[in-house]
């Protein structure tokens, strides 16, 4: 950033942390909150925003629409809960997401800023909070991971503005007109995983780094090599990678892309950095259902 402007901001930090002393020592600990964090910063990559600032607990990050934010938000809750318990306690994360003006200092601060963190202090741990501000600012598509109406019973000492929860899942949402796309899923399959994109579910994450939800072992995959996301147009590739992926959609043989998108329009398979014929390479297959 070079100037002050005005961002959607997004705090996140991981909670349960400090219930692991004790069990395990101050570097293992640290450890365990440090892979959900590579889970929080690989979604913020995979939704557009920038990281602004990283701490032992959290960070926090700009994205330039309050969608990306809130779909970031919805993604982190659960990349964090679906990671196994550590010596018996289950991490997660609280959120609060604002929309305001940021200072181009280092660190970064500001109003945004400020009240994402007043926000995220507030939440319960599985929750992430939005102000008003950003709430308003949603298409009507993401209109729906927020609730109809400011949380009131809940209390958040100076905010101007009325509070809302945010998530895949919350109570009085108003639902996404039905669709045949939107119905569809896609299925994941990878060595002996069996994953699914859906509308639960919209953004899955593969490379060679740990913490993607497809782990490539192949020194031609990227550490973020690319991600499949669930639009209402269906469900695309997209490319972030050095050396490529190759898609192959049967009947319409291979393409490589590279910094770029390709629609998963029919079953297939995919490699990363390496070709979709290549049957002793690490695959992914994907089939719309």
């Amino acid at each position: 950033m070079t100037e002050r402007k005005n961002l959607c901001i997004l705090v996140a930090e991981v909670t349960g942390g400090d219930r692991l002393i004790g069990r395990l020592t101050a570097e293992e600990a640290q450890h365990s909150v440090d892979r959900c964090l590579n889970r929080i910063d690989r979604v913020v990559e995979s939704n557009g925003g920038e990281r602004l600032t990283r701490e032992p607990q959290g960070l926090a990050a700009s994205f330039e629409r309050c969608d990306a934010a809130v779909l970031a938000a919805c993604e982190m809750l659960e990349r964090v809960v679906s990671l196994p318990p550590t010596s018996g306690v289950q991490l997660s994360a609280r959120i609060g997401v604002h929309y305001g003006a940021i200072e181009p200092t280092r660190p970064p601060h500001g109003e945004g800023l400020t009240v994402a963190r007043h926000l995220a202090a507030n939440a319960q741990p599985g929750q992430a909070l939005a102000s008003g501000a950003a709430v308003m600012l949603l298409s009507t598509p993401a209109r729906h991971f927020a609730g109809t109406e400011g949380t009131r019973s809940l209390t958040v000492e100076g905010m101007d503005w009325p509070v809302y929860e945010i998530g895949h899942r919350i109570s009085g949402i108003t639902p996404l007109p039905p669709t045949s796309k939107l119905s569809q899923q896609l299925r994941i399959r990878h060595q002996q995983d069996d994953l699914v994109v859906d509308e639960q579910h919209p953004v899955l994450l593969i490379g060679r780094e740990q913490g993607n939800d497809v782990v490539i072992i192949d020194p031609r995959a990227s550490r973020q090599h690319a991600r499949i996301e669930r639009r209402n147009g269906g469900f695309f590739l997209v490319d972030q990678s050095s050396n490529g992926s190759f898609v192959a959609i049967d009947g319409h043989g291979e393409r490589m892309i590279k910094q770029a998108e390709i629609l998963l329009n029919g079953p297939g398979r995919l490699g990363c950095g390496f070709s979709a014929g290549d049957i002793e390479r690490d695959l992914v297959f994907f089939d719309l259902q």
